[in-house]
């Protein structure tokens, strides 16, 4: 690809008619409806946590392990494994010995090992501690390392952007939607306001001040609002109440005044954000692409191309969903199959049910982000960058001299600095 080409592919769009102008007509009043909604929702009396009450947590160093023969059992009952007992110094200094861990989803430790021990406190006051799972701190960081400098090493500037959108997408579902959630406000419009934000911090920082971003940036929020919306008439229809499993059981007890329903659909809108950008990102991207290359093609011809790209992107997209959903529920999908219960049955308990309305609404909601971003792209490339379009300098004989001596586009200096 020459030098020419690629000023032309990522610098002639935000200089194109009115481009900077509809960036900041979407721009501004976005922002600003998105602050106050922030202002609006902002947590005030977040409930503490009273962190005295739970058991006493301290890390260790397996020593030494002291294997022994398991009692035998009766007939029929499940014997005993790994048992003996272990040498563990704690992190105070102090050497403790604790038996080794046993029973169903215990964890296999070995010498060496850092282990996670809960302090126990007996009637005659003795202290004793039990491990209960292995640290993996030091594991995890080094994973987070590994995972920063591929994403850098490949995507240079962008893959730097795109890190640091993240960090940003962490820090408003902490400080901002998680403490809202338990503050009493609406988890929908919590959901809706804090993805708004992250959509427009994270599309821009990512792949600059451009009008193909905000192109992808008013699909992603038509089809945001969209699934939304049909979030909301799914679950009242099909009459799910949020409360399928322990963790939302136990919130419940915890903290009764959230909104369980809410908060399911918070989780569906919040979850949807994720590949929604994806799709109005690439449909943007693509219009966007097939009228730099054919200037004379009108609007009908760029949604055609365009939505035939969009429709097997949409394909993809949607055995990605199923899978990443099977992943994450095999546990409970083998329970199911090991048992013998009707099928029907299965699909429509409370915990089936809303994993089914998840991935439904949220597959809805992106078939609607490609015909819309899809449009949108394809109507203002219409309008604005075929050679005749109102505004367009028609393109004269061609220049002579070295290519360098041609005349380029302005390109917009963020934009530049994210493609280096």
């Amino acid at each position: 690809m020459s030098a020419d080409h690629h000023s032309h592919a990522h610098g002639d769009l935000p200089a194109l008619p009115g481009g900077r102008r509809v960036t900041l007509y979407l721009l501004v009043p976005a922002v600003l409806l998105t602050l106050l909604g922030m202002l609006l929702l902002w947590p005030r009396d977040v409930p503490a946590v009273d962190g005295g009450t739970g058991p006493v947590m301290t890390g260790g160093e397996v020593m030494t392990m002291t294997p022994v023969a398991c009692p035998e059992v009766p007939a029929g009952d499940t014997p005993e494994v790994n048992c003996g007992t272990l040498t563990v110094r704690l992190d105070s200094g102090a050497t403790i010995t604790t038996e080794i861990p046993s029973g169903p989803g215990a964890p296999v430790v070995g010498v060496g090992d850092d282990v996670a021990l809960m302090q126990l406190n007996g009637e005659d006051g003795a202290t004793t501690y039990a491990i209960t799972d292995h640290q993996r701190g030091t594991e995890l960081w080094m994973l987070g390392l590994v995972f920063a400098l591929a994403v850098i090493a490949f995507g240079r500037w962008r893959g730097l952007t795109a890190l640091a959108g993240l960090a940003i997408t962490f820090g408003i579902l902490l400080w901002f939607i998680v403490p809202a959630i338990l503050d009493g406000k609406s988890p929908i419009m919590v959901a809706v306001v804090g993805s708004a934000a992250i959509m427009l911090i994270v599309l821009y920082l990512t792949h600059g001040l451009s009008i193909t971003t905000s192109i992808a940036v008013a699909g992603t929020l038509v089809s945001l609002a969209i699934t939304a919306v049909l979030a909301a008439i799914s679950t009242a229809a099909v009459h799910l109440t949020g409360v399928s499993d322990e963790t939302s059981n136990f919130l419940t007890i915890t903290h009764g005044d959230v909104n369980m329903q809410g908060l399911l659909l918070a989780g569906i809108v919040i979850g949807s954000l994720g590949v929604l950008d994806d799709v109005t990102v690439t449909q943007s991207a693509t219009v966007t692409e097939l009228a730099l290359a054919n200037p004379a093609y009108g609007f009908r011809r760029l949604y055609g191309a365009a939505t035939r790209i969009g429709r097997a992107h949409i394909a993809s997209v949607i055995n990605t969903i199923v899978l990443a959903y099977a992943g994450a529920s095999l546990p409970l999908m083998l329970l199911f199959a090991a048992g013998n219960t009707p099928v029907g049955e299965v699909l429509t308990t409370q915990l089936i049910a809303e994993e089914l309305v998840r991935s439904a609404v949220g597959t809805i909601g992106l078939v609607a982000a490609v015909p819309i971003t899809t449009a949108l792209a394809a109507w203002y490339m219409a309008r604005h960058h075929r050679p005749d379009a109102p505004g367009r300098k028609p393109d004269g004989p061609e220049k002579k001299g070295p290519a360098k001596h041609r005349e380029r586009p302005a390109e917009d200096p963020w934009q530049a600095f994210v493609e280096r």
